[in-house]
């Protein structure tokens, strides 16, 4: 069996006096990025032992409204493509998406 490579991705979080955060930045050497500046980022991850997904959700405190806006319909488009890929689950991919575009409409992202 050949040796098992392993990747790291890294998250460092800038806080302000209050614990607020400034900064965010983000490596992933296998994906050629180094302390890439963002402004919001949702992680989530799958606890099997107590069947629970864990998520940590940060934004820094100059993200602008209008753009967290945009960051959740597209974090929303995507998981709907990511739900199609592990489920090939169609009639509730087509429903996901339909939301995506409603909600869209609703906070008038679309023009």
């Amino acid at each position: 069996m050949g040796k098992l490579h392993t990747s790291e991705i890294t998250l460092k979080v800038g806080l302000d006096e209050n614990r607020v955060p400034e900064t965010l930045t983000w490596s992933a050497e296998d994906g050629g990025i180094t302390n890439e500046e963002a402004k919001a980022m949702l992680l989530s991850v799958w606890d099997s032992k107590n069947q629970e997904s864990l998520k940590i959700d940060l934004w820094t405190k100059d993200m602008p409204v209008d753009e967290m806006k945009v960051f959740f319909h597209q974090t929303l488009v995507s998981l709907s493509d990511t739900f199609m890929k592990a489920t090939q689950d169609e009639k509730m991919t087509a429903t996901m998406k339909d939301f995506c575009d409603y909600f869209a409409e609703k906070l008038e992202l679309k023009k």
